[in-house]
């Protein structure tokens, strides 16, 4: 009997540990139950999911978050899109890494515009020295230097530069931001990039903010702004040749990890990349920052006295320690941008995760989906911030900090963890140098209604005309 039951053990025990090493071999090698799968936003089959998107990404977002919660799929053709929206959800969309989640295979059409072997052109590894090259001078302890420029390019006036002093009329809020970008990481070359300037006579006939231009004049495509370009590198090269080192190309910095030197093609398609990334982002978040305080009864005079104070202290020194000084203003503009940051930030999912809302439900999304999240509607999330919608820079005084009270993720407007954006210290100093140098100069005032979010680029604009009327006069001083 006792040998019988030894055979029935030895042979009952390897099928048992077959039969469970069978079943976990399943569970983890087929295909995920769909009931945990995000939900799918329901559209008419083939076109209807490009359909609903063409209306425009927020406002799919805005009709299903409240149906389907913070992580949905869009069907599109033969792609599908998850949303991630929410701190909650973020984490992974903003700290994992390139070779979990990649932004080469949805940003791929920078390429044409760029040009090969910059930035989506390459792998993680080499943009991150690429991305280190245009960051040097961003860094702390080197935005100091930029104050200058950005205070000259601020009183930019009728094409030709003036000494840094009150200027005779006021600089739109896109112009000078674009003169700006394009000098500070540009130099002469790229010049040919902005659009032409209109000048308007001061004080009473209201002005667009920021000026219409009139008929745009021909945009120069890539290849002709890189032979631009190209002649400023060169002038460049000849500087180092007699010991100079122009600031647009550092010498210290633009060598690879491995010892490579950078072509003079890939220099030109960074620094192209540098207008790009700086220009509407800031002159957009100006026009913003512009139009809520000239129409804000509340912090237009607390603006107002904050520079006051500042003059009385400082004098007429604007310098980075100044800026640094203007908390209110900072917190208007950060509120502006709050309110008007890009639609959508994209990647590619190259391997299968998992989320988990708030509310205990685990999804996970399969490999090759694009994952997206939108800024313009998370920003916006009623259980972070009390009344979404309205103006209220206070949300981020200090003792209140709503942004902070559900997490890192809870304003994405320069997007965040390690996909955060490196110029975001010197945009705030920018828009600063051009508010700050307006409000002490000029008595501008709002005219036109307050404007229509134009939701037809990704980085959203104004719809139509900002129109103001202004005149110049000198700031009184609190001492």
């Amino acid at each position: 009997m006792e040998v019988l039951e030894d055979k029935l053990l030895n042979i009952g025990l390897p099928i048992l540990l077959t039969l469970a090493v069978a079943r976990l071999v399943y569970i983890f090698l087929s295909p995920r139950s769909p009931a945990r799968l995000p939900p799918v936003i329901a559209t008419w089959p083939v076109m209807g999911g490009v359909v609903r998107f063409l209306k425009g990404p927020v406002a799919v977002i805005r009709e299903e978050y409240p149906k389907l919660g913070s992580v949905f799929t869009l069907n599109l053709l033969n792609k599908k899109i998850t949303f991630l929206i929410g701190p909650e959800v973020s984490a992974h969309f903003f700290n994992g890494s390139e070779s979990d989640l990649s932004q080469n295979e949805v940003y791929r059409f920078m390429v044409a515009t760029l040009g090969p072997g910059v930035v989506y052109d390459v792998d993680y590894s080499v943009r991150l020295d690429q991305f280190r090259f245009c960051t040097e001078g961003l860094r702390a302890n080197k935005l100091n230097g930029h104050v200058y420029q950005m205070l000259l390019e601020t009183q930019w006036r009728g094409g030709h530069k003036t000494r840094v002093g009150p200027s005779d009329q006021p600089d739109s809020e896109q112009m000078s931001a674009e003169r700006r970008s394009a000098k500070q990481a540009l130099r002469r070359g790229v010049r040919s990039l902005r659009r032409p300037r209109q000048e308007y006579a001061q004080h009473q006939r209201p002005v667009p903010l920021p000026p219409h231009p009139g008929p745009p004049a021909p945009r120069p495509g890539p290849q002709e702004a890189q032979g631009g370009l190209r002649g400023d590198h060169s002038r460049a090269k000849a500087h180092r040749q007699i010991g100079e080192r122009p600031a647009a190309v550092p010498d210290g910095y633009s060598r690879y990890r491995d010892g490579r030197p950078t072509t003079e093609s890939e220099i030109t398609g960074l620094l192209i990349g540098t207008l790009i990334a700086g220009r509407n982002t800031s002159s957009i978040t100006a026009t913003w920052t512009g139009a809520h305080l000239l129409s804000n009864k509340k912090y237009l005079p607390l603006v107002l006295h904050e520079q006051r104070n500042l003059v009385g202290k400082h004098g007429k020194k604007v310098d980075h320690d100044v800026l640094l000084e203007m908390e209110i203003l900072y917190r208007c503009i950060k509120e502006a941008l709050r309110l008007h940051p890009p639609q959508l930030l994209l990647r590619t999912s190259l391997s299968d995760f998992s989320v988990k809302t708030s509310e205990g439900k685990e999804y996970d999304v399969p490999k090759d989906h694009i994952i997206a999240t939108s800024p313009a509607f998370a920003n916006r999330l009623p259980h972070i911030y009390k009344d979404p919608d309205a103006f209220d820079p206070d949300r981020f005084a200090p003792g209140r900090e709503d942004d902070k009270a559900a997490g890192a993720f809870s304003n994405i407007s320069f997007g965040g963890g390690r996909h955060g954006c490196l110029g975001d210290a010197f945009a705030y100093l920018q828009i600063k140098a051009t508010w700050s140098h307006l409000l002490r100069n000029f008595e501008v005032e709002l005219v036109s209604p307050f404007p229509e979010i134009d939701w037809k680029s990704m980085v959203v604009g104004v719809k139509g005309k900002v129109m103001v009327r202004y005149k110049r006069r000198e700031l009184p001083i609190t001492h």
